[in-house]
């Protein structure tokens, strides 16, 4: 583990963001054949005899609908090309993604006392990135994630909190609020013990000093959400980054502009609704975005929105306009998207320079109504 979080030099405020959020470990299959419905049966699985996949929650079997497929069949061994392990998590995902951007960054979450643990801790300080505000939680795991890619359909997870049930708004160093340019919350609504009231005095707290603060969130399967899951924190959030089902759950719109403008109204000071394949849309009180999602050849888009966030709090550090950091934030997400698992993709900041030489992504542009 690296040292403590160091507060001390002010000249290193320009160089570094606090990312708090889920660390995990990650293990994703690589599979050698795609692991679709009836790999290796004589006869094509039915309704009664098929298991839905795992991590793959839903309503029960309606008529005329077909079954969830299973990933392998009762009793049956699937050969893959590799068992990719590592770590993961919003906040280790992105702080890894920026310091492929030159952007030191630091973490604050918690990890169990359990060998990996010790793996999460070990490959994030060789990453180069502050380790000193992982907190190690007696009695835990290490918060595990099995990602299981489907070809033709999204992702299975299979998913345990460990440590991360623990980690709470207290857990972010003070001395990360005064000194961090930027304090990035990835994960919020599914960690479960990180409440908004405590993170809104984190965030007041930040603002205070200066710091710049970027909110990511996950919905939570099966749990209804509205605004008021984050309607303390958005007075607090300069950058707002859903996407666009995490928008539509929040804020019961389904049109992309009339979310980013129902969260502008509640506080935001922006709000970046991202869409997958559709691209992104960015919008300010001064001026709205729209980019086309960067072309990339798709192997797994796990760490997309984590690597989204690196580009654009690199490029809100550089002071980059909005249509500009949009766009360099969509084209560091898609890289994400060019390999297995959640860092190996990532551009440098050279390669992602490169490819928006050679891919502009044209923006189109308005100002609000």
């Amino acid at each position: 583990m690296a040292k403590a979080f160091d507060p001390s030099a002010k000249a290193k405020r320009q160089k570094i963001i606090a990312a708090v959020g889920g660390v995990i470990l990650i293990a994703l299959i690589a599979w050698r054949v795609p692991p679709m419905i009836a790999l290796m049966n004589k006869k094509p699985p039915t309704a009664a005899t098929t298991a839905p996949a795992p991590a793959t929650p839903g309503p029960a079997a309606t008529p005329g609908v077909p079954a969830p497929t299973p990933v392998t069949a009762s009793g049956e061994l699937v050969d893959t090309d590799a068992f990719l392990v590592q770590p993961g998590g919003c906040a280790s995902n992105t702080a890894s993604a920026l310091g492929r951007l030159g952007v030191r960054g630091a973490v604050a979450g918690r990890i169990g006392d359990d060998l990996f643990g010790d793996l999460v801790g070990r490959e994030l300080a060789a990453r180069g990135i502050d380790t000193g505000a992982i907190l190690r939680t007696r009695g835990r795991a290490t918060s595990q994630t099995l990602i299981l890619p489907v070809l033709g359909e999204d992702r299975r997870y299979v998913h345990t909190f460990g440590a991360n049930a623990a980690l709470t708004a207290a857990d972010i160093p003070e001395a990360a609020l005064a000194t961090a340019e930027i304090l990035y919350v990835g994960g919020y609504l599914a960690l479960p013990s990180l409440r908004q009231r405590e993170l809104a005095e984190r965030f007041r707290l930040a603002r205070d000093h200066g710091t710049k603060v970027v909110l990511d969130v996950v919905a939570p399967a099966g749990r209804p959400l509205s605004l008021e899951d984050v309607l303390e924190l958005l007075p607090f959030v300069d950058y707002f980054v859903p996407n666009d089902d995490e928008a539509l759950a929040l804020t019961g719109e389904a049109e992309p502009h009339r979310q980013a403008e129902v969260l502008l109204e509640h506080g935001a000071g922006c709000a970046v609704i991202t869409m997958g394949e559709r691209g992104c849309l960015a919008c300010s009180r001064a001026e709205t975005v729209e980019l086309p999602a960067p072309p990339v050849d798709v192997v797994e888009p796990s760490g997309a929105g984590d690597a989204f966030d690196a580009g654009l709090i690199a490029a809100v550090l550089e002071g980059r306009r909005l249509k500009e950091a949009a766009r360099f934030a969509s084209v560091m997400g898609g890289s994400a998207c060019t390999a297995l698992g959640c860092f190996a993709g990532v551009f440098t900041r050279p390669q992602a320079e490169e490819f928006l030489r050679e891919h502009p992504l044209e923006a189109r542009c308005r100002s609000p109504r």
